[in-house]
């Protein structure tokens, strides 16, 4: 009796001293989206019957405040967290201070991953989050209205009247003129806004200073002239009027019918925004890269430094972000489109999309992917714009000049994020 109960607390003793890092030790890992649950209840689980998990779900708007309040202080710290896209960079900078170095995780499967989310992950030479998925953007237009205003709908065709910025303002004017003013080009200009963002050759912050990039002034110009001369259908992104274009039913304020051309949309936009808030309208889209690469949005996987379970963390991020087998059974079952190229390469010649008059929509969401230029995200990228929207509103609407806008501009980042 004395001997087991000598061996009972050795047993004790040890774990206190060295932890418990086996798969009778659930993983906790926190999230904003039941999606990771799904991935763990339906396929790791399936895979490793034994593993065990604590899942906390959180609203992602609350997410941040719950996760800095627990790597802050050291208690109550999950394993794995997920990260959004707006917040990912917040994370990533502070680097070894709270996250795990999973840079040998990534060498082993780098070779099969798009570039970019990496590149998002990646902050001074370690890599301490990855990506499941990617989420490109495009610009989806209406077949009918490049037929009647163009002459073709064909996407290559339509594609080299929007190749670069240029052209595309070149275009809105025609489509303007065509239609005796009723067709738009975009329902809002700030559809344009992350596009923009694709064609800067600079971040928002070098040197520990705010840099404005010339692309930046080249949208604030784009957005005047579009506003002056109608354009767009004034509306801001997300409003009643913007879905309204979709379904071909917009109005301007005096009764009339507005046609609105096209919407800058990343990967999940044709899934869940087209295709529920317009079914009527299905087939009569198509999809072409439009000016510029660019992109919005994902979800990212990290681990807690000071994790008990640090290679069980890892075979988790692993798995979720890198697997073959898994991802290739994820996509089927969800058609998203995602970072491993093994799978998309064997997959992507197969999609047939009726919505968007059955082009292959996978195939060129993966083209653009592998483009993206993922290296200028920062962690200060989400207070800097919308400090940015303002002067752009302000220039458009005539309320100052573009000079005393970007003045402003700076005035206000100094102020708010002492850049």
């Amino acid at each position: 009796m004395k001997k087991k109960w000598f061996l009972a607390l050795a047993m004790f003793v040890c774990c206190l001293v060295h932890g418990v890092s086996d798969e009778s030790k659930a993983l906790t890992v926190w999230a904003f989206t039941d999606e990771i649950q799904t991935m763990i209840d339906n396929y790791y689980r399936r895979d490793f019957p034994e593993a065990k998990f604590d899942y906390s779900l959180t609203p992602v708007d609350s997410f941040p405040n719950k996760l800095d309040d627990v790597l802050a202080n050291g208690r109550g710290a999950p394993d794995v967290f997920a990260l959004e896209d707006y917040f990912v960079r917040r994370y990533v900078e502070q680097g070894d201070e709270y996250l795990l170095d999973l840079t040998d995780v990534y060498n082993e499967v780098k070779d099969k991953l798009v570039k970019y989310p990496v590149q998002v992950g990646t902050y001074n030479g370690k890599v301490y989050a990855l990506s499941w998925e990617v989420c490109p953007g495009a610009m989806f237009y209406r077949r009918s209205l490049a037929k009647k205003y163009l002459g073709t709908d064909d996407p290559e065709e339509v594609q080299k009247y929007f190749s670069d910025w240029n052209k595309f303002l070149k275009t809105a004017f025609l489509l303007n003129k065509e239609s005796g003013g009723r067709c738009v080009a975009v329902s809002s200009i700030t559809d344009l806004f992350k596009a923009y963002l694709g064609s800067r050759k600079t971040p928002w912050v070098v040197d520990g200073k705010l840099n404005i990039d010339p692309a930046i002034i080249d949208y604030m110009k784009m957005c005047k002239v579009m506003n002056d001369k109608g354009l767009n259908g004034r509306q801001g992104m997300w409003s009643e009027g913007w879905f309204e274009g979709m379904k071909d039913k917009f109005r301007d304020e005096y009764g009339n019918r507005v046609e609105v051309f096209s919407y800058f949309l990343p990967t999940w936009g044709l899934h869940y925004v087209l295709k529920p808030n317009s079914p009527a309208t299905s087939g009569d889209w198509a999809m072409i890269q439009g000016p510029v690469l660019w992109r919005w949005g994902g979800t990212w996987l990290a681990a807690y430094k000071n994790t008990k379970n640090p290679e069980r963390a890892k075979a988790f991020i692993k798995y979720i972000c890198t697997d073959d087998k898994f991802l290739e059974a994820w996509v089927k079952d969800t058609g998203y489109l995602i970072s491993n190229n093994n799978v998309v390469n064997k997959i992507k010649d197969n999609y047939s999309e009726p919505y968007l008059g059955g082009q292959n929509h996978y195939k060129l969401f993966t083209d653009y992917a592998n483009k993206v230029d993922g290296s200028l995200s920062q962690s200060t990228d989400e207070a800097i714009e919308s400090i940015f929207i303002e002067a752009v509103f302000a220039y458009m609407d005539n309320v100052t000049t573009l000079d005393l806008a970007l003045d402003d501009f700076k005035y206000q980042v100094n102020e708010k994020l002492g850049l």
